[in-house]
């Protein structure tokens, strides 16, 4: 797994959201972008991490950010997620993890005694003109908005 890191360009990326449209990282221009890679739509700790980012969005809105959660879950997956949990920003389908590859989050993992290959749980903090300003990675799904939050009120 080669993790991208801060000041490299973020690779350009079209998913299909929730609503099984096509969005882009260049629909965000002008904007920063939080592109989190979370494992599993309705999972306890991506659920935590889900609404701590829904209940800070006015807080991230302040600072020009725009949320995009990735996953590889199907795109039928994720209005569930989204109704569920009331969620009020966008979910993509990275279903192929061709995205999730690109970023370097994609490589093997350890649970309970097992190995296996699947999504590691790290966001990147895009800029305005499409660079990566801070990668966030060492954090409790519980935390992680406020991790962010820290990190832009700095």
């Amino acid at each position: 797994m080669n993790t991208l890191t801060a000041g490299m360009l973020a690779p350009t990326f079209t998913l299909l959201n929730q609503d099984n449209q096509l969005v882009s990282l260049n629909d965000f221009k002008g904007k920063k972008v939080l592109a989190y890679f979370y494992p599993k739509a309705m999972t306890p700790g991506c659920t935590v991490q889900a609404c701590g980012l829904r209940d800070s969005k006015a807080e991230l809105e302040a600072h020009n950010v725009v949320v995009l959660g990735i996953s590889i879950d199907p795109v039928k997956r994720l209005p569930k997620f989204i109704e569920r949990d009331n969620l009020n920003f966008t979910l993509l389908s990275d279903e192929d993890h061709a995205v999730a590859d690109q970023f370097g989050v994609w490589g093997e993992k350890k649970f309970m005694g097992r190995i296996y290959d699947g999504l590691h749980r790290i966001s990147f903090l895009i800029d305005e003109q499409g660079k990566i300003e801070h990668v966030f990675d060492k954090f409790k799904t519980k935390d992680h908005h406020q991790v962010v939050l820290d990190y832009l009120n700095q």
